[in-house]
């Protein structure tokens, strides 16, 4: 199955983010937009408003007793914005005390 949404991204920015109505995940790098809405729509049963992506490239990282450089992989990260009212559960934080 291929499926375009890798992860949700909790951060404690994008946690804050969510609680305005933007949620961030992680896809597949090239997934278009239009796959991504149709994909979180049938994923939450939401409807999304406004798509926005944005590549993170990957980082430098030395390895190894001659300490070779090794660049991770680049990946995609997307802002999804849902329909007034709407939210996705697994970005909410519980606890109030």
């Amino acid at each position: 199955m291929n499926t375009v949404v890798i992860r949700p991204i909790i951060t404690e920015k994008a946690t804050g983010m969510a609680a305005r109505g933007v949620y961030t995940f992680e896809v597949e790098r090239y997934s278009r937009k239009g796959e991504i809405a149709t994909a979180i729509e049938k994923m939450f049963g939401v409807h999304v408003t406004e798509v926005r992506t944005a590549i993170m490239h990957g980082k430098m990282h030395r390895t190894g007793k001659r300490r070779t450089e090794i660049t991770s992989e680049d990946w995609k990260k997307v802002f999804i914005e849902l329909k007034k009212g709407e939210k996705i559960d697994i970005f909410e934080v519980g606890g109030t005390e």
